[in-house]
């Protein structure tokens, strides 16, 4: 069986060493779902690309540009998502925040999340657990007990490679993961479900929402 999972990533540069964890992420994770006799499928999003689209998609009020209703249905219909943010004032980037600010509420309910990010010195590594944490927890997202943080001194280092792929087993774990209940004796609830946001529901006509409106204000009351 072939699982799909987004990877998501917010550097700015090209090449970035954002995009850099993110690949080592993503290849740690394929090589992991493999180990368990499955395939899976790499979606990766560079939120680069889409800054102008997210901008206008903010300045409409949410409405999204064809190039980000895309991007969401993908994100929605994923197995897990890799997210990776460089740190920009001792948080994830504004670029990553924008991009979760658009997605429709529901769009990662119960979803494997990795969570990753880069900086250019360790005293940042809290990031992980105070600013993207919270954020996936209130997209009640499920996120790996382990996360990846890569200074710039990190990189080619046994203690990355060995965080990269303590984090990329916990990942596969759930992306893979079959419902454990036993029919008859505990029946697990129901996750609530995913989806993009980009249908809309049923519009109410306004000559429904009219009916018995004259358009007249009240009448006033008689004096006696």
């Amino acid at each position: 069986m072939s699982r799909k999972v987004v990877v998501l990533t917010a550097g700015l540069s090209q090449p970035s060493s954002t995009r850099l964890l993110a690949d080592q992420l993503a290849a740690a994770v394929s090589a992991a779902v493999g180990g368990r006799g499955e395939s899976v499928e790499l979606d990766v999003i560079e939120l680069r690309e889409l800054a102008t689209e997210l901008a206008a998609t903010m300045a409409t009020g949410g409405i999204p540009t064809p190039a980000v209703a895309a991007v969401r249905e993908r994100i929605s219909q994923a197995d897990g998502l890799i997210a990776v943010t460089p740190v920009f004032a001792a948080s994830y980037s504004g670029l990553f925040k924008m991009f979760f600010d658009i997605l429709d509420p529901d769009a990662l309910n119960a979803m494997p999340v990795l969570i990753a990010a880069t900086a250019g010195t360790p005293r940042h590594s809290l990031v992980l657990d105070y600013a993207m944490r919270p954020l996936f927890t209130y997209l009640r997202a499920v996120i790996v007990p382990t996360g990846v943080f890569a200074a710039t001194e990190d990189f080619g280092s046994t203690g990355l490679a060995d965080r990269i792929h303590r984090a990329a087993t916990e990942f596969a774990t759930l992306v893979v993961a079959e419902p454990t209940a036993v029919g008859g004796f505990l029946q697990e609830p129901e996750p609530r479900k995913r989806h993009s946001g980009n249908s809309l529901g049923a519009v109410t006509p306004f000559s429904r929402l009219l009916a018995g409106h004259t358009g007249s204000g009240p009448v006033p009351a008689k004096e006696h």
